[in-house]
């Protein structure tokens, strides 16, 4: 395809996924997401040509430009779709899929300490990235997925599938809701301080009995209530003909 082709299809698909878009002249003078990608694809040109410090430099001025940091040796996919755009980075070993969005605050990031080779998220087609979430290190997002806003994305991410929280975990995959049992499967730095927590009340519950409605000591205590409920009933009663001193 060439390169006014390509520049077309980027157009018509802003305007097909973005409600704000009304036109195309409007597409083309006010969408900084799209002005990032199309020179990103020059800047990536230079730097597969060896002119790698042209392009970190070219790229530096388009992030300047258009508040969007695209890095010259990641790779973009077809119809890419930066909506809003401030803020987002992407690495340089990143790979973008086609028809991928990202909003506004979106990092593609590794996760630092040295890495080297690919050391950036693989984004695989139609994934939306909501704003300010954050997807490091070589993990890849399989097709169809969503990570939601504010989320951190550490782990491989299986395709159809939304992911949510710090760090992110699946909460729908393949239309169905996904229920957690076993706080290990967040990854969260309380996953411990929960399970230790549900181990203590699991002992206290056994301790006094109550651990399920219908055991003897469940009966007990709700016959307890009920014996209170009905004594205070009595005392209402009793209140209409018995003087408590009142008036002296």
């Amino acid at each position: 395809m060439g390169a006014w082709s390509r520049m077309r299809e980027d157009v018509e698909s802003v305007l097909s996924r973005d409600p704000a878009a009304q036109s195309g002249f409007q597409v083309l003078l006010c969408t900084p997401g799209l002005h990032a990608v199309w020179a990103h694809r020059v800047n990536h040109r230079l730097w597969r040509g060896g002119w790698r410090l042209t392009a970190r430099v070219f790229s530096q001025l388009v992030r300047f430009w258009t508040g969007i940091e695209i890095h010259p040796g990641a790779l973009l996919g077809r119809r890419l779709l930066i909506d809003h755009g401030m803020g987002v980075v992407i690495g340089e070993t990143a790979i973008v899929g086609d028809d991928v969005t990202l909003y506004q605050g979106v990092t593609l990031g590794g996760t630092g300490g040295g890495e080297s080779g690919k050391r950036h998220p693989t984004l695989c087609n139609s994934v939306f990235v909501g704003n300010n979430a954050n997807v490091l290190g070589n993990i890849t997002i399989g097709e169809n997925s969503r990570v939601g806003a504010g989320s951190v994305v550490l782990r491989d991410v299986p395709p159809n599938s939304t992911v949510v929280g710090v760090p992110a975990h699946i909460v729908y995959r393949n239309g169905q809701r996904v229920l957690i049992t076993d706080p290990h499967e967040i990854k969260d730095p309380l996953s411990d301080a929960l399970i230790a927590l549900a181990a203590r009340v699991d002992r206290l519950e056994a301790t006094t009995g109550c651990a399920e409605d219908g055991s003897p000591d469940a009966d007990r205590f709700v016959a307890e209530d009920d014996e209170r409920e009905a004594y205070r009933l009595d005392l209402e009663r009793l209140s209409a003909y018995v003087s408590m001193g009142e008036g002296i």
